[in-house]
């Protein structure tokens, strides 16, 4: 699935989504995959590295220019061999943040909370960054947690300055206007097929021997030695989308290490679905989500004008894209860009505003808005070519994917029918899987008997795009003792710590007390976001700074 690189107004790291393989076996066409895992050589090299790092710990101090954080934060390192299955060898530094626990009761300031260790955190991707979550301690839907823990981030392998992957010069990212056409041509076809292979020699080139171990088990693995480095017997932990397959991965490998896990709009962890399936499936979520933020525009027509109906919306959308393919605003934005700045609203409603203001303020003659919201970002040119790199690295490398071109052209032509809005867009962004060297991985089947895992806490909004429910059902499924909480009629991508109060206090009473409320436990839906009309200013969201 297509999912780098989403921009918050509250924080600054990458929250991606997932992709993924067809259900019911190998994909057609499907590169060779490995016999069924097997974790003998990699378990006893982790254990290794585990015993270094608890004994060396982490030194923080205060971060480098490049980590560009604030002064609150402190940063170290934690080392980790890069192929587990020969720990005594290459090794590579993972960068770590960390903001103390607090100990402040946020209601009664003369009462002192106990430290109940540390909570790491992983914000999706892969990759993506979790280096500023730690300031989340400063919004009040995080100070009781911040108060009694201290909060933890990381830049996984391959991310910002830890082994930092790269496969083409980010310059490349800011090239456009360009096209994004819902029926695409068979010379067009041939044109991403090209730059899908083009892009892949890149990765080859850059990466070389180390790329093969860009792997979502090994991100599992790290997590371990980060516990250890941390001096955690046991790990708390919380993952948010990519976050939850390979916290999952690691309660599956390592359950006697779990103590706390929190697995926040969750992946769907079918072996058979990595990754190819799940990115058909997260297609389909995404039109449903396009259609609800349609809705919203259409009950505030007499904001925005852009019609009364979802179907009258599309119809204004369509007519701006056919504007934006004959004359791009600004020579910047064209419906590529376009496409990617709407795409943001089925991830998170608090976009909906401002993307409907700009799309109004457009058809009405002033390219303005769009141009500084669909428009490139030099700044961010580098952080996203690092991130699609290793998204790319990452989801190539955990499973086999289809080889033959025709069965992506066929299944998404199918697709496409039905679901327009992300269906070749999601393509085009894993297309490099299809070309990419081999051997893959057999996704390792997720699962825990009754009693081996601590009670686990799954939290999921019911319309979620980028991780359909269907996902969080699945996990429930697969994990014993999990308790599923779910955000009715809702469809924000990532809910701990955000807008709902019934979702929070789930998840206080869980980190904080070891509280799980009963099976099927409901919230009702967050407000839905007030509209913003030409000339008022977007309201700051309230999201925290692990998402951007």
């Amino acid at each position: 699935m297509r999912a780098i690189a989403l921009c918050s107004t509250a924080g600054s790291v990458l929250l991606s989504a997932l992709v993924a393989a067809p259900a019911g076996g190998q994909p057609a066409g499907a590169a060779p995959a490995r016999p069924l895992f097997t974790d003998s050589a990699e378990t006893r090299g982790t254990a290794e590295a585990a015993r270094r790092a608890a004994a060396a710990g982490i030194r923080f101090g205060a971060c480098t220019k490049e980590e560009d954080v604030p002064g609150s934060l402190r940063c170290g390192t934690v080392t980790v061999p890069l192929d587990y299955a020969h720990p005594g060898g290459k090794q590579i530094k993972l960068t770590v943040s960390r903001v103390k626990a607090s100990g402040k009761d946020p209601h009664n300031s003369k009462r002192r909370v106990p430290r109940k260790g540390s909570l790491v955190y992983n914000p999706g991707g892969p990759g993506a960054s979790g280096m500023y979550f730690p300031l989340a301690s400063l919004l009040p839907e995080w100070k009781r947690i911040g108060a009694a823990y201290d909060l933890v981030g990381y830049a996984p392998r391959g991310v910002g300055r830890s082994a930092p992957l790269s496969c083409q010069d980010p310059k490349r990212l800011l090239k456009g206007p360009s096209q994004s056409p819902a029926s695409p041509s068979e010379s067009y076809k041939k044109e991403r097929i090209a730059e899908a292979k083009a892009y892949v020699r890149g990765c080859v080139r850059h990466g070389g021997s180390a790329l093969r171990h860009y792997t979502s088990l090994n991100n599992a693995r790290d997590l371990d030695v980060l516990r250890a480095a941390l001096g955690e017997r046991k790990l708390t932990f919380m993952g948010a989308s990519y976050g939850t397959y390979f916290g999952a991965l690691y309660a599956t490998l390592f359950p006697s290490h779990v103590g706390r896990m929190v697995f926040d709009s969750a992946v769907n962890p079918e072996p058979d679905g990595i990754w190819y399936q799940n990115n058909l499936d997260q297609s389909v979520a995404f039109e449903r989500r396009w259609t609800d933020f349609r809705a919203w525009v259409a009950r505030h027509d007499k904001v925005y004008g852009l019609g009364r109906t979802s179907a009258d919306v599309l119809r204004s959308y369509e007519k701006a894209r056919a504007q934006l393919a004959a004359e791009p605003a600004g020579g910047k934005v064209g419906p590529a860009q376009l496409q990617g700045a709407f795409l943001q609203t089925g991830y998170y409603d608090d976009y909906w505003p401002s993307r409907a203001q700009a799309l109004s303020a457009y058809l009405k003659g002033d390219p303005k808005p769009l141009i500084q919201q669909a428009g490139p970002h030099p700044e961010a040119a580098a952080d996203s070519e690092n991130g699609n790199a290793v998204y790319t690295a990452v989801e190539c490398n955990d499973a086999s994917w289809p080889t033959d071109w025709s069965v992506w052209d066929r299944d998404n032509t199918a697709l496409a029918r039905v679901a327009p809005f992300e269906t070749w867009d999601n393509v085009w962004t894993n297309l490099p899987c299809a070309y990419w060297p081999g051997p893959r991985q057999r996704p390792l089947d997720v699962r825990t008997a009754p009693g081996e895992l601590p009670p686990t806490l799954i939290l999921a909004a019911e319309r979620d795009a980028a991780t359909p429910y269907d996902g969080a059902l699945e996990l429930h499924r697969r994990l014993s003792d999990s308790v599923l909480v779910t955000e009715r009629d809702a469809g924000t991508h990532g809910i701990g710590g955000g807008a709902n109060r019934c979702v929070n206090g789930h998840l206080d009473a869980y980190l904080l007390d070891g509280r799980l409320p009963e099976q099927g436990a409901v919230c009702a839906p967050h407000a839905e976001p007030k509209p913003l009309a030409p000339g008022d200013r977007k309201k700051k969201a309230s999201r925290h700074p692990a998402v951007r």
